[in-house]
């Protein structure tokens, strides 16, 4: 890119050159040639003077001025010929500086196809992304700052609770064996779920901020499912709820990460548990394409209020029903789930109505981690 740029620049300058001293021989022609016919007709005219003699003669001093005159209009010309790429160079130049001082909403009008209108695109591109970058880097520092927020009230939350019956027992009031139990039983289920929560907050943390590796392998999609389905069983138990696993095909080959997407999955899978109770059944249906598949899981149970469903996949976010602590979890599961759909170069949807609530992914068969633009599947 360098080299061609530089080579049509090169050329430019050349041509402009050329057309100058093209120029310059043709007007010095015209000149020296209508000097001389005026000088021999003055001569026979018998009208010669002072001038027309030193025209005549072509002495020194004649050569001279001739070869100053073509000297300045080459010069006139070239500078003429150069002054638009000379213009532009100076408002890329202008450019140039108001971006080094900070202006990144400074744009370059690309004008033409030449080597500065090249330029002039590359300098928008890299204050473009360098716009973006600083966005994503005030986003970035946003996200830490929201993140320390919730973290803190929601570990506070279980925590106090957990405290606050440990104190009961640990105190002097004497109580019954009965209610120690009841007590006990609630510090622990306080605990497990601070556990969820810490669980969930590192595995976010090392998804949303680079710090998990991808370890990308050939895995049969349709046998990961099965085997995440039969592990919930008690839990689909608990719940009272029955599931089902559809394909269209018995197999499915494709490339990913298999301890990421058994995490995608987990994580889809119970949040139907969770919030199809009501519905008494989760249906898992897989549609299986040459270069893409796609994953749904549907539970009949709670409506997710429609102006709720763009912001179901934020972090931390949960909706009302699921602040009660029969359901509540940590607002973590389904941000962690849309990461590593991403990392995978895939999407993730969701829809609900009195016909269920569906998640949806689509997945690349052939998925390659060292490209760093996957692509948008539709």
């Amino acid at each position: 890119m360098k080299s061609d740029m530089s080579r049509r620049y090169h050329t430019r300058v050349v041509t402009n050159i050329v057309y100058s001293a093209i120029i310059t021989c043709l007007v010095e022609v015209f000149v020296v040639a209508n000097m001389t016919m005026i000088a021999r007709y003055m001569e026979d005219a018998g009208k010669l003077n002072r001038l027309a003699e030193l025209l005549l003669s072509m002495n020194a001093a004649v050569v001279l001025v001739y070869v100053v005159s073509g000297i300045l209009l080459f010069s006139v010309t070239f500078l003429l010929l150069q002054e638009s790429s000379i213009r532009y160079i100076s408002h890329i130049s202008d450019a140039i500086q108001n971006i080094s001082e900070g202006d990144l909403n400074t744009t370059i009008d690309v004008i033409g196809d030449d080597e500065f209108s090249s330029m002039a695109a590359n300098l928008n591109k890299m204050a473009e992304d360098i716009r973006q970058l600083m966005e994503k880097e005030r986003e970035s520092e946003r996200t830490k700052n929201e993140l320390i927020t919730n973290v803190a009230h929601d570990l506070r939350t279980p925590l106090t609770s957990i405290i606050g019956y440990l104190e009961l027992l640990a105190g002097n009031t004497r109580i019954d064996p009965e209610m120690q139990h009841k007590y006990i039983e609630i510090a622990y289920g306080k605990s497990k779920r601070l556990e969820k929560l810490i669980e969930d907050l590192f595995g976010f943390t090392k998804l949303n901020y680079g710090k998990m590796s991808m370890h990308v392998a050939q895995l049969d999609l349709v046998k990961l499912l099965g085997q995440l389905l039969e592990e919930a069983y008690p839990n689909f138990a608990e719940k009272n709820l029955s599931y089902d696993l559809q394909s269209n095909v018995p197999a499915k080959m494709i490339s990913a990460d298999g301890n990421l997407l058994a995490r995608l999955f987990d994580n889809l899978i119970g949040n139907a548990i969770k919030y199809g109770a009501d519905g008494k059944r989760v249906l898992v249906q897989i549609f299986a394409g040459e270069e893409v598949v796609t994953v749904s899981v549907t539970n009949y149970g709670y409506v997710i209020p429609p102006d709720e469903l763009p912001l179901i996949f934020n972090k931390f976010y949960r909706v009302e029903r699921s602040r009660s602590s029969s359901t509540g979890g940590t607002g973590l599961g389904l941000a962690i789930a849309k990461e590593i759909v991403d990392m995978h170069g895939g999407t993730i949807g969701v829809t609900s109505d009195l016909n269920g609530t569906v998640f949806t992914v689509k997945l690349q068969v052939h998925f390659d981690v060292n490209k760093e633009n996957f692509g948008t599947i539709s």
